[in-house]
Parts: C-alpha cells; structure tokens; sequence
C-alpha cells in the first residue's frame, strides 16, 4: 500500500465531537423553531437588531448574504424601487480548516527514482483564504450590471475578474408595450456564469461559501463561465430559459472551424404552497459540437476545497488545485443534462441532482459517457440560525486512458451556525472512495477522509 492511513482515531473523534456539539446546541432550540422563509426566498437567521444586514438598494438581486439562502434565479418581482443611479458593494471571504488521511493501493511507478504512485504526506493545517469582491450598480430602471473578482482563490493567488454581465429585468423607456413584455422577459448579457442545473446555486463559488450548507461541491462540478446571452420568460411560477454562448471560458477569434456556439435551456417551475411548502422542480440542458477548449466541468478556477487529496508526492497547490474532483476530459464535445428537484417543508430541506453527460477530447474518435447522482438534506431550526446537514454523491463512467468504467462516491455529513446573517461557522466530516481504477493509477483504492471546518462572512 503507497500513503500512509493515520489519525484514524483523533479523526473519528474530532468528526464525532463536532456533530455532537451541533446537535447539543439544537437540542434545547428545537421548541423555538420558526420558518422565517417567507415566499420560499432565503433565510433571515434571527439575531436581532444589533446584526442587521446591509440594505438592498438595487433591484432584482439575490443578496450575497444569508438572505440569498435558497435563492436560485435572480427574483423577477421587483423589491426595491428605481429612484435613480445606484452602487452597491459587497464581499465574501472564507477559510477552512482541513484535517484529512488519504490512502491508496496503486503500484509503483518510478521515474528518475521517483514513485510517482506514492501520496504526498498531508496533515492538519488552514488552507488557502478565498475571497470574493461583489459591485452591483443600478444604471437604470430595470437596468442593472453585476461584477465579480477574485481576489484570492486556491488556483489564483492574484486578482482577477471572474464575470461581468447586464440584466435587463425591465424597460428603460417609457413604453407600455415594453412594459408589459418586460413583466415576463428577462435579459442576461456578458460573461456570466451559465445556468445549467441548479446546484450552481448551492455551491461554493471561492470565496462565497454562504449558499453551501457543507463544505465541498459535487465529485462533477458543473461551473464554468461563458460569454454570450440568455432569455428567460417567468410567468407566475414557471421558469423558461435559453441561452446561446461562444462556449469557452474566454473569448476567441483564432481557428474558426475548430469552434461552435453552445446551446443551453431551462425549464422548470418554483411553487410556494402557503408558507410552509416550497416545491421546485427544473430540468436543464447544455450541447456544444465542437470546442478548442469546453470547461462545463473543469471551469472552476477557484479549485476544489479538499488540498492535495490523492494526489502524488510531486503536487503542488495550483497544478492540482482540483484533487478529490473528477473532470471527464469533454474538452472538444460535450451534450448534458441534469434534473435538479428542491423540497422544502418548514425547516426541512431535500434537493436532488440527476445528471448524465457525453462527450470527448479532440484526439478521441467516440463519445464517453458520465452518470452522476446526488441527494442533500438539510434541516434548520432556531430560527434559521443552526442546521445539520447531509449529502451523498455518486458519479460512475469512462475515463479516456481507463478501459473499464470507474466509480467515486463521497458523503458529507456536518451542520452549520450562522452567528449573525453575515457570518457562518459550519463543520463537515466527508468520505470518499475511488473505485474500480487500475492498478496503476495512482487512485486505485484511493480513500480519503476527516473532518472541514470553514469559517464564511458575506455582505
């Protein structure tokens, strides 16, 4: 066996200790619990007026705070009034603690008198701060632009801008037939972040952890941003979406032929049954022919949250920044979908992903094909201020060098405080297993696990 397994039992215990403490502080709250997610639109954790979040003063915005909870789509109805040009800052910032083991059972493969099979010695430690810079300005009625940079992401030390793009929600002219187009329509233009799927909602975005009731994403992390537009139409609780992109991360003029337009739709629909029901229910689609460079699942430039997980004696923190991740290769060709159902019952939550993708890489001559399968729940009482939570996820598919198909599956299992709506503590213990992979993989056997603690402030 190459890698060590250690702390074994200081894991077991940490895991344990912090579930415990969760469930100790929930057990005198439980009388108390109030749903205090009115319409099915975020969460407004009860800490009085001493924590009061800053104010919204540009319309159709999803707040980057506690409030943003279960939001998914910028909301159509209008909340804030236009009354002129408005500017609005905002920030997130994270910080983990890490304490995990990882093994593996691959056989040696030495270069230059180096087993580049053997698994790089990892202990506890913080990783990486990540933050986020959020400028939102009202430019005119209906009329807003939104822009995000990173400022420090496990890939990226440096600064730098991660999208950029106008929601047009309303007319800025004075119009009524454009008025009432506009009650239903709504514009996104620019480089944005796609909207395929509904788990991009969920999870973390390098600094801004806040809308992840766990630590880490999906073992596919469908995230990636393009350049290009989308028109939606709402319409009292139905969602319609499509899209068109130049389907790359960056934008390109160079080798035409080797590059085509992707397509995106959505469709869906989001109900709140009086107060105490929410159902929501979409099935997202995602085709491009041909790409010099498609990232639907390798776009996060951000990395994965779990540092240097199966990853070889030689790693270093940026080449490998997505270790525990599965990125399918579909560089050249791509064609997905995923149906993603979200049930929320007074304080408890369920939200589903069912995914399938096929495509290739430019030298490969017949598409591959991934499944990937997850199930969340989440149960917040206290007046949304403590919850615990669980997710299982599992991907099964074809690896270009692999003949057989391999498998991953990861559970999660922790719980979160939100002090104030702008500050979160939460803590996970996580699994994960590679299976079916050679032997001469240095994931054959692999195996990791322990226990995250993150730190979130968002406003």
């Amino acid at each position: 066996m190459n890698g060590r397994t250690i702390r074994i039992g200081s894991t077991a215990v940490r895991a344990a200790s912090t579930l415990v403490l969760i469930a100790a502080l929930a057990a005198p709250a439980t009388a108390q619990e109030a749903d205090s997610t009115a319409g099915g639109r975020g969460i407004m954790p009860n800490a009085g007026a001493r924590a009061n979040p800053q104010p919204i003063v540009v319309s159709y915005f999803r707040a980057h705070d506690s409030r943003g909870v279960n939001v998914f789509e910028a909301p159509k109805l209008e909340g804030v009034p236009y009354d002129g040009f408005k500017l609005q800052w905002g920030a997130a910032f994270t910080q983990q603690f890490q304490d995990l083991m990882h093994r593996n059972s691959a056989a040696p493969n030495v270069v230059s008198g180096m087993n580049l099979n053997k698994l790089i010695d990892i202990g506890p430690g913080f990783n990486n701060a990540d933050a986020n810079l959020f400028l939102d300005a009202q430019l005119a009625r209906g009329v807003r632009v939104a822009l995000t940079s990173y400022l420090s992401s496990r890939h990226h030390n440096e600064t730098w801008v991660k999208d950029g793009y106008l929601l047009i929600d309303g007319s800025p002219w004075e119009n009524a037939t454009l008025d009432n187009v506009m009650k239903y329509l709504t514009l996104r233009l620019g480089h944005f972040e796609i909207n395929y799927g509904d788990m991009h909602f969920r999870r973390s975005d390098n600094g801004q952890t806040m809308f992840n009731p766990l630590v880490g994403n999906l073992i596919m992390d469908a995230f990636t941003t393009e350049i290009g537009g989308e028109a939606y139409v709402r319409a009292h609780d139905v969602l319609a979406m499509a899209a068109v992109t130049g389907g790359e991360v960056r934008g390109q003029v160079l080798k035409p032929e080797q590059r085509s337009p992707s397509y995106m739709g959505k469709l869906g629909f989001d109900r709140q049954f009086k107060q105490e029901l929410r159902v929501r229910l979409t099935g997202s689609v995602y085709a491009t022919s041909k790409s010099i460079n498609n990232t639907l699942y390798s776009g996060s430039r951000a990395g994965s949250r779990y540092y240097y997980v199966l990853e070889n004696v030689n790693a270093t923190e940026s080449a490998q920044a997505w270790s525990g991740d599965l990125q399918p290769g579909f560089s050249r060709r791509v064609r997905a979908w995923v149906v993603n159902p979200f049930v929320k019952f007074r304080g408890l939550e369920l939200f589903g992903n069912i995914e399938q993708a096929k495509g290739r890489k430019i030298v490969e001559t017949s598409d591959r094909t991934w499944d990937q399968y997850a199930g969340e729940g989440v149960y917040r009482f206290l007046h949304d201020q403590l919850y615990v939570a669980g997710r299982y996820n599992y991907a099964r598919g074809e690896l270009q060098s692999i003949a057989n198909k391999v498998k991953i599956d990861r559970v999660e299992a922790g719980g979160g405080w939100f002090l104030t709506p702008n500050l979160e503590a939460k803590a996970e213990y996580v699994r994960q297993n590679f299976r079916d992979f050679p032997v001469t993989d240095i994931r054959n056997e692999g195996r990791f696990d322990g226990v995250m603690i993150e730190g979130a402030v968002a406003f």
